[in-house]
């Protein structure tokens, strides 16, 4: 299959999260759903962000957009934007980041368009408010924009409302609003999950192909591998809060070395393996948030799981070049697949 991710970066880091702690405050205390994250984003370049419902991907996208709601909060780290800290911003200067230069994409588009507003009201607001366009001007730009993403009949269609437009152009139009300031990263949250596979596919394809003409990077939030493999140029690999695998794609699907990535791949159905009868599975499920077990979290659903395991945490440690992973047993689960192939 053809990989549609730029390859390499065009320069250097556009975002960095550094050590971020979000974390929600219960009646027994707080409890950390994003576990001392780090990584970056390079500009121009399409980075994936994979794991299961629950593991703290969509919250990591929040704590960017400081979006958090309450009773969350942001406890610790950093989220550096073109060498800003998004997270010490004042309101004022945040509201000229978001959607001016970092825009995001929501699962579900019912719940971010508002329905008594016209799609032309919507999509010609931030044009006017961060490009300081006339009402005209902002309207020829949105139908330019609906044309752009593929919406029929766009110069028509502009005025409707949304529960007038099916699930795929609403997605269209969504994307439309986050394209519409040519914003330096876009942030898309299982942004095509409720969708048609083929509506899928082509959302994927048009948002890849909108970010390599005007160089906006790109952070794909998704349980999908397939989609990483197909758009991505590097992934994040997520489990119960924390990053547990970074590298390239290629080096992550051709040389997984954690057992949670492991399990991912194989369970992503296969075409070409005419022996396997039965779609593996991930035994077990992401611990609460609030009641993780000692050491490595991935240790109760992990085949390859020791002593060492139970005492220790282990954190995210160089292997060759980019690629990265916190697993004691790395090496074993690296000989084991060698053997396996």
């Amino acid at each position: 299959m053809e990989r549609l991710g730029l390859g390499s970066s065009r320069s250097g880091p556009l975002l960095e999260v550094k050590n971020l702690v979000t974390q929600f405050a219960t009646e027994t205390g707080p409890v950390r759903v994003v576990d001392d994250v780090s990584f970056h984003i390079n500009e121009g370049e399409i980075l994936g962000l994979v794991g299961e419902s629950g593991c703290g991907k969509s919250i990591t996208a929040l704590s960017i957009m400081r979006l958090i709601p309450s009773p969350g909060e942001i406890a610790d780290g950093e989220v550096l934007f073109g060498g800003r800290d998004i997270l010490q911003l004042t309101d004022a200067e945040l509201r000229s980041v978001r959607g001016r230069e970092i825009a995001m994409i929501f699962q579900e588009p019912m719940t971010s368009l508002n329905p008594v507003l016209t799609i032309a009201r919507q999509l010609t607001e931030p044009l006017r408010l961060h490009m300081n366009m006339t009402k005209q001007a902002a309207r020829s730009k949105a139908i330019e924009l609906l044309e752009m993403v593929g919406i029929p009949d766009a110069g028509e269609r502009i005025d409707d409302y949304p529960h007038r437009m099916s699930g795929g152009q609403r997605q269209r139009v969504m994307i439309a609003i986050a394209m519409s300031c040519n914003p330096k990263l876009l942030i898309a949250d299982e942004a095509t999950t409720a969708l048609d596979v083929t509506i899928q596919a082509q959302i994927l394809e048009m948002m890849a192909k909108l970010t390599r003409d005007i160089g906006t990077s790109l952070l794909i939030i998704t349980h999908n591998l397939g989609v990483v493999a197909r758009f991505a140029d590097r992934v994040n690999v997520m489990y119960s809060g924390r990053i547990r695998e970074s590298g390239t794609v290629d080096e992550i699907f051709d040389n997984p070395r954690h057992p949670y990535t492991v399990g991912l791949l194989d369970s992503i159905p296969r075409f070409d393996d005419e022996e396997r009868e039965r779609m593996r599975t991930i035994e077990g499920e992401i611990p609460d948030p609030a009641n993780r077990p000692s050491g490595c979290t991935f240790r109760t659903r992990c085949r390859w799981a020791t002593d060492e395991c139970e005492r220790l945490e282990p954190q995210l440690a160089l292997l060759d070049e980019a690629h990265y992973v916190a697993c004691w047993e790395s090496d074993s689960v690296s000989r084991e697949r060698a053997v396996i192939v």
